[in-house]
Protein backbone atom coordinates (compact mmCIF):
# COMPACT_ATOMS: atom_id res chain seq x y z
CA UNK A 1 0.00 0.00 0.00
CA UNK A 2 1.16 3.53 -0.72
CA UNK A 3 -0.02 4.69 2.70
CA UNK A 4 1.60 3.55 5.93
CA UNK A 5 -1.48 2.18 7.66
CA UNK A 6 0.16 1.95 11.07
CA UNK A 7 1.01 5.66 10.91
CA UNK A 8 -2.65 6.70 10.89
CA UNK A 9 -4.68 3.83 12.39
CA UNK A 10 -4.30 2.89 16.05
CA UNK A 11 -5.63 -0.30 17.72
CA UNK A 12 -8.58 0.54 19.91
CA UNK A 13 -10.01 3.10 17.49
CA UNK A 14 -13.55 2.83 16.21
CA UNK A 15 -14.02 1.62 12.65
CA UNK A 16 -17.32 1.58 10.78
CA UNK A 17 -18.16 -0.72 7.88
CA UNK A 18 -20.60 -0.22 5.03
CA UNK A 19 -21.23 -3.10 2.62
CA UNK A 20 -20.32 -2.43 -1.00
CA UNK A 21 -23.50 -3.43 -2.79
CA UNK A 22 -23.41 -4.97 -6.25
CA UNK A 23 -27.12 -4.22 -6.64
CA UNK A 24 -29.02 -0.91 -6.31
CA UNK A 25 -29.05 0.49 -2.77
CA UNK A 26 -32.16 1.38 -0.78
CA UNK A 27 -34.51 4.03 -2.11
CA UNK A 28 -33.05 6.68 0.18
CA UNK A 29 -29.49 5.87 -0.93
CA UNK A 30 -28.39 4.69 2.51
CA UNK A 31 -26.37 1.58 3.26
CA UNK A 32 -26.29 -0.47 6.43
CA UNK A 33 -23.62 0.76 8.82
CA UNK A 34 -21.86 -1.56 11.29
CA UNK A 35 -19.70 -0.32 14.17
CA UNK A 36 -16.58 -2.15 15.27
CA UNK A 37 -13.11 -1.59 16.70
CA UNK A 38 -9.58 -2.04 15.36
CA UNK A 39 -7.84 -4.84 17.26
CA UNK A 40 -4.48 -5.17 15.53
CA UNK A 41 -2.45 -3.98 12.51
CA UNK A 42 -1.04 -7.19 11.01
CA UNK A 43 0.70 -5.48 8.08
CA UNK A 44 0.37 -2.32 6.03
CA UNK A 45 -2.57 -3.82 4.15
CA UNK A 46 -4.09 -6.27 6.64
CA UNK A 47 -5.93 -5.61 9.90
CA UNK A 48 -7.92 -7.43 12.54
CA UNK A 49 -11.17 -5.95 13.79
CA UNK A 50 -13.84 -7.14 16.21
CA UNK A 51 -16.90 -8.78 14.71
CA UNK A 52 -19.62 -6.09 14.79
CA UNK A 53 -22.49 -6.40 17.23
CA UNK A 54 -26.00 -5.00 17.13
CA UNK A 55 -28.38 -5.08 20.09
CA UNK A 56 -26.12 -7.61 21.80
CA UNK A 57 -26.00 -9.99 18.81
CA UNK A 58 -23.01 -10.73 16.58
CA UNK A 59 -23.27 -9.64 12.94
CA UNK A 60 -21.55 -12.48 11.06
CA UNK A 61 -20.03 -10.71 8.06
CA UNK A 62 -19.21 -13.16 5.24
CA UNK A 63 -15.73 -14.10 4.06
CA UNK A 64 -15.03 -12.35 0.72
CA UNK A 65 -17.53 -9.61 1.61
CA UNK A 66 -16.35 -6.19 0.45
CA UNK A 67 -16.77 -3.08 2.59
CA UNK A 68 -16.17 0.62 2.87
CA UNK A 69 -14.15 1.19 6.06
CA UNK A 70 -14.20 4.46 8.00
CA UNK A 71 -11.55 4.89 10.71
CA UNK A 72 -11.64 7.54 13.43
CA UNK A 73 -8.47 9.57 13.87
CA UNK A 74 -7.89 12.74 15.86
CA UNK A 75 -10.65 15.00 14.51
CA UNK A 76 -10.46 13.31 11.12
CA UNK A 77 -11.94 10.30 9.34
CA UNK A 78 -9.97 7.97 7.09
CA UNK A 79 -11.59 5.80 4.42
CA UNK A 80 -10.57 2.80 2.33
CA UNK A 81 -12.04 -0.33 0.78
CA UNK A 82 -11.42 -3.76 2.25
CA UNK A 83 -12.35 -7.43 1.89
CA UNK A 84 -12.96 -10.02 4.62
CA UNK A 85 -10.36 -12.79 4.19
CA UNK A 86 -10.91 -14.74 7.41
CA UNK A 87 -12.96 -14.83 10.58
CA UNK A 88 -12.32 -16.81 13.75
CA UNK A 89 -12.88 -16.96 17.48
CA UNK A 90 -10.08 -16.32 19.96
CA UNK A 91 -11.16 -17.16 23.50
CA UNK A 92 -14.47 -15.27 23.79
CA UNK A 93 -13.70 -12.77 21.03
CA UNK A 94 -14.89 -13.05 17.41
CA UNK A 95 -12.40 -11.54 14.98
CA UNK A 96 -12.47 -10.47 11.33
CA UNK A 97 -9.28 -10.37 9.25
CA UNK A 98 -9.54 -7.81 6.47
CA UNK A 99 -7.28 -6.96 3.54
CA UNK A 100 -7.28 -3.35 2.39
CA UNK A 101 -7.95 -3.14 -1.34
CA UNK A 102 -7.37 0.60 -1.75
CA UNK A 103 -5.15 3.29 -0.32
CA UNK A 104 -6.15 4.98 2.90
CA UNK A 105 -7.37 8.54 2.37
CA UNK A 106 -8.82 11.35 4.41
CA UNK A 107 -12.59 11.34 4.25
CA UNK A 108 -13.65 14.88 3.48
CA UNK A 109 -17.41 14.56 4.00
CA UNK A 110 -17.29 14.54 7.81
CA UNK A 111 -20.50 16.57 7.97
CA UNK A 112 -22.47 13.54 6.75
CA UNK A 113 -21.13 11.13 9.35
CA UNK A 114 -23.90 10.17 11.76
CA UNK A 115 -23.45 9.74 15.50
CA UNK A 116 -25.96 7.62 17.44
CA UNK A 117 -27.31 9.44 20.48
CA UNK A 118 -30.41 10.22 22.57
CA UNK A 119 -30.84 13.99 22.74
CA UNK A 120 -33.95 15.96 23.63
CA UNK A 121 -35.22 18.22 20.85
CA UNK A 122 -38.13 20.60 20.39
CA UNK A 123 -39.52 21.33 16.95
CA UNK A 124 -42.38 22.81 14.99
CA UNK A 125 -43.35 23.29 11.38
CA UNK A 126 -42.43 26.65 9.86
CA UNK A 127 -45.10 29.20 9.06
CA UNK A 128 -45.54 30.37 5.47
CA UNK A 129 -43.90 33.75 6.12
CA UNK A 130 -40.92 32.02 7.74
CA UNK A 131 -40.50 29.70 4.75
CA UNK A 132 -40.32 32.63 2.34
CA UNK A 133 -37.55 34.19 4.45
CA UNK A 134 -35.61 30.92 4.59
CA UNK A 135 -35.78 30.75 0.79
CA UNK A 136 -34.19 34.21 0.71
CA UNK A 137 -31.52 33.03 3.22
CA UNK A 138 -32.87 35.43 5.83
CA UNK A 139 -33.66 34.55 9.44
CA UNK A 140 -36.85 35.67 11.17
CA UNK A 141 -38.17 32.87 13.37
CA UNK A 142 -41.22 33.40 15.59
CA UNK A 143 -39.96 32.35 19.04
CA UNK A 144 -43.36 32.54 20.74
CA UNK A 145 -44.90 29.69 18.73
CA UNK A 146 -45.35 26.39 20.64
CA UNK A 147 -42.87 23.55 20.16
CA UNK A 148 -43.34 19.78 20.28
CA UNK A 149 -40.92 17.45 22.04
CA UNK A 150 -38.99 14.61 20.41
CA UNK A 151 -35.72 12.65 20.74
CA UNK A 152 -32.77 12.83 18.34
CA UNK A 153 -31.43 9.31 17.71
CA UNK A 154 -28.55 10.26 15.43
CA UNK A 155 -26.96 13.50 14.35
CA UNK A 156 -24.40 14.74 11.83
CA UNK A 157 -23.15 18.01 10.44
CA UNK A 158 -25.61 17.58 7.59
CA UNK A 159 -28.79 16.67 9.43
CA UNK A 160 -30.37 14.46 12.05
CA UNK A 161 -32.85 11.67 12.68
CA UNK A 162 -35.45 11.90 15.44
CA UNK A 163 -38.44 9.98 16.78
CA UNK A 164 -41.69 11.47 18.04
CA UNK A 165 -45.31 10.52 18.75
CA UNK A 166 -46.43 12.67 15.80
CA UNK A 167 -45.51 12.89 12.13
CA UNK A 168 -44.53 15.83 9.93
CA UNK A 169 -45.23 15.86 6.21
CA UNK A 170 -42.39 14.79 3.93
CA UNK A 171 -40.68 17.84 2.33
CA UNK A 172 -41.98 20.17 5.06
CA UNK A 173 -39.59 22.63 6.71
CA UNK A 174 -39.28 22.47 10.49
CA UNK A 175 -37.43 24.36 13.20
CA UNK A 176 -35.14 22.05 15.21
CA UNK A 177 -34.11 23.31 18.63
CA UNK A 178 -31.62 21.34 20.72
CA UNK A 179 -28.53 21.75 22.91
CA UNK A 180 -25.01 20.31 22.55
CA UNK A 181 -21.94 20.45 24.76
CA UNK A 182 -19.27 22.28 22.72
CA UNK A 183 -15.87 23.12 24.23
CA UNK A 184 -17.21 22.51 27.72
CA UNK A 185 -20.20 24.81 27.30
CA UNK A 186 -23.85 24.12 26.52
CA UNK A 187 -24.82 25.71 23.21
CA UNK A 188 -28.33 26.05 21.81
CA UNK A 189 -28.90 25.27 18.14
CA UNK A 190 -31.93 26.58 16.26
CA UNK A 191 -31.72 25.10 12.77
CA UNK A 192 -34.20 24.77 9.96
CA UNK A 193 -34.42 21.33 8.42
CA UNK A 194 -36.22 19.69 5.53
CA UNK A 195 -38.03 16.44 6.31
CA UNK A 196 -36.71 13.86 3.83
CA UNK A 197 -38.47 10.77 5.11
CA UNK A 198 -41.02 9.71 7.74
CA UNK A 199 -41.93 6.18 8.78
CA UNK A 200 -43.78 4.57 11.65
CA UNK A 201 -41.61 2.25 13.74
CA UNK A 202 -42.60 -1.40 13.34
CA UNK A 203 -42.21 -2.23 17.01
CA UNK A 204 -43.64 1.03 18.42
CA UNK A 205 -47.11 1.86 17.17
CA UNK A 206 -47.75 5.60 16.96
CA UNK A 207 -44.04 6.52 17.08
CA UNK A 208 -42.59 8.04 13.91
CA UNK A 209 -39.00 8.29 12.77
CA UNK A 210 -38.07 11.43 10.80
CA UNK A 211 -34.96 11.99 8.68
CA UNK A 212 -34.06 15.67 8.36
CA UNK A 213 -31.50 17.61 6.31
CA UNK A 214 -30.40 21.08 7.45
CA UNK A 215 -31.15 23.90 5.05
CA UNK A 216 -29.69 26.89 6.91
CA UNK A 217 -26.70 25.62 8.93
CA UNK A 218 -23.65 27.88 8.61
CA UNK A 219 -20.03 26.71 8.50
CA UNK A 220 -19.36 27.56 12.15
CA UNK A 221 -22.42 25.68 13.42
CA UNK A 222 -21.59 22.68 11.23
CA UNK A 223 -18.04 22.51 12.59
CA UNK A 224 -19.37 22.78 16.16
CA UNK A 225 -21.71 19.84 15.55
CA UNK A 226 -18.86 17.82 14.03
CA UNK A 227 -16.60 18.68 16.98
CA UNK A 228 -19.33 17.54 19.37
CA UNK A 229 -19.57 14.21 17.49
CA UNK A 230 -15.82 13.58 17.62
CA UNK A 231 -15.59 14.55 21.28
CA UNK A 232 -18.46 12.19 22.17
CA UNK A 233 -16.92 9.39 20.10
CA UNK A 234 -13.66 9.71 22.01
CA UNK A 235 -15.55 9.51 25.32
CA UNK A 236 -17.45 6.44 24.11
CA UNK A 237 -14.27 4.69 22.99
CA UNK A 238 -12.57 5.45 26.30
CA UNK A 239 -15.51 4.12 28.32
CA UNK A 240 -16.11 1.04 26.18
CA UNK A 241 -12.54 0.03 25.45
CA UNK A 242 -12.96 -3.16 27.43
CA UNK A 243 -16.08 -4.30 25.59
CA UNK A 244 -14.06 -6.26 23.02
CA UNK A 245 -11.53 -7.58 25.51
CA UNK A 246 -7.93 -6.53 26.04
CA UNK A 247 -6.29 -4.61 23.23
CA UNK A 248 -2.52 -4.43 23.41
Amino acid sequence: MANLLSKYIVPGRRVDLQAIERSPVARDGERKNHQSQVLDILSEDRIEIAMPMEKGKLILLPVDGEYDLYFYGENVLYQCYARVVDRYKNNSMYILVMDLTSNLRKYQRREYYRFSCALEMNSRQLEEEEISLVDKEEEAMMPELPLKSSVIVDISGGGLRFVANYAYEIHSLILCKYHLMVDGKIKEFNLVGKVLDVKELENRKGVFEHRVQYVNVNAEEREEIIKYIFDEERKTLKNQKGDYGYIG
